[in-house]
Parts: C-alpha cells; sequence; structure tokens
C-alpha cells in the first residue's frame, strides 16, 4: 500500500500559460496597424517628369524641402515632416540641421502645379540660409530607367 501511495504524489509542473501573452500581443499588433498611417503622414505632391540622374544611395538621406500645389512649404528629415509657416522658418530650421551635419545633401521638391516662383524663392531662401547646393526631385520620364534625381 505504501507504494501505491508514493505513485500518487507528483511533484508540481511547472508551466507557463501563453495564452494571455497571445492576447496582449494581438491587441499591440491591432493598435501599431491602425496608428501606422497617422504616423506615417506625408505631403502629396505631383512631381514633374524629367530625364535626371538617380542619387547615390550609398550617400545620407537629404534634407526634403517641399512646396505643395497651393505654396505651403514642409520640410522631411529622415521619417520626420514639418509645416513650415513661411520661408525664414524653413530657412532657420533647415541651417540649424546643417549645423549638425555640413555634409547632408539637401534638396527641393516642388509640385509641377505650383507656380515657378514659389520653387524659386524656396531655393534663393535656402541659398540665404547656408545651403551650398540644391538638387531638385523629379519622376523619371516613362521609358526612363532612372528615379528620383537632382
Amino acid at each position: 500500500m505504501r507504494m501505491a501511495s508514493r505513485r500518487r504524489r507528483s511533484h508540481p509542473v511547472a508551466e507557463i500559460n501563453v495564452v494571455p501573452y497571445i492576447d496582449v500581443m494581438l491587441v499591440l499588433l491591432v493598435i501599431f496597424i491602425a496608428t501606422a498611417p497617422v504616423v506615417m503622414q506625408g505631403v502629396t505632391v505631383d512631381l514633374p517628369q524629367a530625364q535626371s540622374e538617380t542619387m547615390d544611395e550609398n550617400q545620407r538621406t537629404p534634407i526634403i524641402a517641399t512646396v505643395d500645389s497651393i505654396g505651403q512649404y514642409y520640410v522631411s528629415i529622415d521619417t520626420t515632416m514639418q509645416k513650415m509657416q513661411d520661408l525664414n522658418e524653413l530657412t532657420s530650421y533647415v541651417a540649424g540641421e546643417l549645423q549638425k551635419d555640413p555634409t547632408r545633401p539637401v534638396v527641393v521638391q516642388g509640385d509641377a502645379h505650383v507656380d515657378y516662383n514659389s520653387v524659386i524663392q524656396l531655393m534663393n531662401a535656402l541659398k540665404e540660409g547656408g545651403v551650398k547646393s540644391v538638387g531638385l526631385v523629379t519622376v523619371p520620364l516613362e521609358g526612363s530607367s532612372g528615379s528620383a534625381g537632382k
């Protein structure tokens, strides 16, 4: 009889219940999917088409100064985009970023339907802010092998 009572006694089994962790991960996944479009905001710009050279992929990500179809100004640095009130604010913002890294390229992205003067004023403001070289972003002509160029 003593043998039978010894067999009935079992040692505690250590198990981890992973169901609550899976539930939490699914909730987090849904939250990230829902908030991703809000975080990844951008300005819709209809770029002009032109035959151009592609940018060097080994080069740092450029600072992108944008003027949209209604003449509003934006600055994109890496993944952040800031709306600028005027050209003075844009110039000081870009100058501050170039003080951190003077070798970083600067490009202008102008909507195809914006007046020419807005793009020229943007380029002039950047030059006055200390930008030595400004590239222009375009969409390659259909049938061309290039991509956004300068």
